[in-house]
């Protein structure tokens, strides 16, 4: 049921992509950048986090989720640092997932050339 949760809820939000690029003037780019910005303001007013939990990696795993992941982050680092958390807090909680990322983008690099067109 797991499996069945995550499919649906992670297609609703690809499937809200695709409605918002078939029929809005907005640019791919600026489609994942509003999923960002949605994803740290519901998870700052504390309604992402309940999602996450019924969706697992349905929710956590779009960019939705990574915005969720910067909110929480800068919530607990100024629970602990105060305002100094508001700029390390984002980058603390998602330091292991974009280090990864760039890693596997440097390995694809190497291992994968461009051809000429």
């Amino acid at each position: 049921m797991e499996y069945l949760k995550a499919f649906v809820v992670g297609g609703l939000f690809c499937a809200l992509g695709q409605v918002l690029i078939d029929y809005t003037k907005l640019t791919p780019a600026r489609i994942l950048v509003s999923y960002v910005v949605a994803g740290v303001a519901l998870g700052a007013l504390g309604i992402y986090q309940p999602l996450v939990e019924f969706a697992g990696a349905g929710a956590s795993v779009p960019l939705a989720g990574f915005g969720n992941l910067l909110a929480g982050g800068v919530k607990e680092a100024v629970a602990r640092e105060g305002f100094l958390g508001i700029f390390t807090g984002g980058l603390t909680a998602c330091a292991g997932g974009v280090a990864a990322a760039l890693c596997c983008a440097l390995v694809m690099a190497l291992v994968f050339r461009p051809r000429e067109k």
